[in-house]
């Protein structure tokens, strides 16, 4: 199992409106200047020891992407089988798809990913959800910052609690974004939910 790249818990939190905000990222530097930004500074080489380790796994095609998601899994320990995208593939196919989820169980969403070339600081997953046209909720979960190595890292959510209910069922479109503090699309894609009152009906 890969190793989030952060000792704090990951963060998800319901963002209802599109505030504006004042901050801006600082100015993106390529892998080679932060390998050689400070070198008598013991924290800092510490600090780029954790992010990048000893090896600089670089990937020098240009039409390799910096960064690549793979799959994403919704995680619940009473579902009969995995609930698992493919994230490699024919993503339209996935808008047909219905991944069920029973009402009121609880779970977290698994995202497995690369990072290619670059350090990429802020990353940061969103979910979109709408039924019959109307989006009913956005979660924005921050996944944070890693540098390039040849294994997949591993985000793990918070639990989150399915909801329940006869009005709660049915199919949902989550549209979700894996994106940073640069607003760069790594991947988006759109699935079905189905919210069921039985795992199988």
């Amino acid at each position: 199992m890969s190793e989030q790249q952060h000792d704090e818990k990951p963060v998800c939190e319901e963002d209802d409106d599109e505030k504006p905000l004042n901050y801006k990222p600082p100015a993106q530097k390529s892998l080679a200047e932060i390998v050689q930004l400070d070198p008598e500074d013991e924290s800092l080489a510490k600090y780029k020891r954790t992010l990048l380790g000893e090896g600089l796994p670089l990937v020098e095609d240009p039409n390799v992407p910096n960064v690549v998601v793979t799959r994403m899994t919704l995680v619940c320990e009473q579902a009969p089988e995995p609930i698992t995208m493919d994230l490699t593939g024919d993503l339209k196919a996935l808008k047909n798809t219905k991944f069920v989820l029973k009402e009121g169980v609880s779970y977290k969403v698994k995202i497995h990913f690369k990072v290619n070339k670059e350090i990429v600081s802020g990353l940061k997953y969103v979910a979109n959800t709408y039924r019959a046209g109307l989006k009913v909720d956005k979660i924005v979960c921050m996944v944070g910052s890693y540098g390039p190595r040849a294994e997949e890292y591993e985000f793990v959510s918070p639990t989150e609690d399915a909801p329940k209910g006869l009005t709660a069922r049915g199919t949902y479109t989550v549209k979700s974004v894996f994106t940073d503090d640069d607003q760069t699309d790594h991947l988006s894609w759109e699935w079905l939910l189905h919210l069921k009152k039985e795992w199988k009906e």
